[in-house]
């Protein structure tokens, strides 16, 4: 696929390059340039939906969708790039048939919205973008929440205008993880792992022009926008609106069936699976205290479980630039620190001694769920459960093993006398 987009946009390129200047300039007032917004798809990637901007201009053959949410899996390391939140996008030039079949296939809608733009700010915004197609222009930092396709549309679309865009205060008041709940509501399990990983500063209220990282806040935004100008004109930025590719609904109900879980032999939410782990850590507890016994390997389990969640929630607040990884309180539950535990407790188990560990553990925990209502984030649903849960481990050994500990030492001191 980036061969086939790399190719055409040469094309491209080449066609606009080669046309005489007097004739661009004579054909100018015929490009026509619309903003695409694509309504959400069922995988994890197209949960938000899709930005895109088209110019047309048939005297020229042109029917161009620029498309700034292109990025290339083959390179190098692509993976950990990603991780690092070091993902590097592309604006590339598609045809729109080509566009427009992806979203007819998985069953989005499209809907266009024509830009009320002067000859003069058309021609300069096209101009633009297929300088932006460079290969030495085209690359960009992707950041989720505030540098995307939508977002570079937008502000592209901003910096051509011959004056100023003036938004209208019609989008909702919400935080960034408000509206990311909106989009993953029939996806828990995406919206729990965005929840462990984005913290505070994704809890505050959003401005109207931060709001529009996602399309369908952008396409509203648009719908009401004025273009201002230096002497006092104003006229709307959009011209006319239309659906021009219907959703097919009856992939959607399926695909939504498939994601919520409502096929056959439906997936556990996060809050069912904690809450049924939450009942295997209970059972255990009171195993442990009706055989007077500790279960030592499954602290080392729960331990080794815990510390590997904290190495990478540390290794994101740490190192990673994707936006708010690095204002995330649920480090002071999931932490590499947990690891530390495990030969305090197999050494604790085998020498048949006590150990502080628990203790620590202990505060740890307990102070977490006392301060939790104060802290400013949202957590995710598992993260209060995950702490109780976990909590069932000092208690046991306070319950079970120190008593035993001691009953030992007392046999201990009774045989040496």
């Amino acid at each position: 696929m980036f061969k086939k987009i790399t190719i055409f946009s040469l094309l491209l390129l080449w066609s606009i390059v080669s046309c005489p200047l007097s004739i661009a300039q004579d054909r100018q007032d015929s490009i026509r340039v619309t903003l695409l917004t694509c309504s959400p798809g069922q995988e994890v990637y197209e949960l938000y939906g899709h930005t895109a901007i088209r110019c047309q201009q048939p005297e020229q053959a042109l029917d161009a969708v620029f498309n700034y949410g292109v990025f290339d899996m083959s390179k190098s390391f692509f993976a950990w790039h990603f991780v690092l939140g070091q993902t590097d996008y592309m604006v590339q030039p598609i045809s729109w048939e080509f566009f427009v079949r992806e979203y007819q296939e998985r069953g989005s809608s499209i809907t266009e919205q024509e830009l009320n733009l002067t000859p003069w700010e058309a021609k300069r915004l096209t101009s633009r973008l297929l300088e932006n197609c460079l290969p030495e222009n085209c690359e960009y930092r992707y950041n989720f929440l505030y540098k995307n396709c939508t977002t570079m549309v937008r502000d592209i679309v901003e910096e051509v205008i011959n004056g100023r865009v003036q938004y209208p205060d019609t989008l909702p008041h919400q935080t960034y993880r408000q509206i990311l709940h909106h989009y993953t509501a029939e996806h828990p399990w995406a919206q729990e792992g965005n929840d462990l990983l984005l913290g505070a500063d994704v809890d505050t209220i959003l401005s109207a022009h931060a709001a529009m990282f996602v399309p369908e806040n952008l396409m509203q935004a648009f719908d009401g926008a004025f273009i201002c100008t230096q002497r006092g004109d104003m006229r709307p930025l959009v011209r006319s609106k239309a659906v021009i590719v219907p959703s097919n609904s009856s992939q959607g109900e399926a695909l939504s069936l498939s994601a919520s879980g409502e096929t056959e032999g439906g997936y556990l939410t996060p809050l069912q699976a904690i809450l049924a782990f939450g009942a295997l850590c209970l059972f255990v507890m009171l195993l442990e205290v009706w055989t007077k016994r500790l279960f030592w390997l499954w602290d080392v389990l729960l331990l080794l479980l815990q510390g590997a969640a904290g190495v990478l929630l540390t290794f994101m607040f740490l190192f990673s630039e994707h936006p708010a990884v690095g204002s995330n309180w649920q480090i002071w539950l999931l932490n590499p620190i947990a690891l530390v535990g495990i030969p305090l407790v197999i050494k604790s188990a085998i020498r048949h001694k006590p150990t502080h560990w628990y203790a620590f553990q202990f505060a740890v925990l307990a102070l977490f769920l006392l301060f939790s209502p104060w802290i400013p984030q949202v957590f995710a649903k598992i993260t209060v459960p995950l702490a109780l849960c976990l909590l069932t481990r000092p208690i046991s050994y306070y319950l079970v093993g120190v008593k035993r500990l001691e009953s030992s030492r007392v046999k201990k001191v009774k045989r040496k006398k």
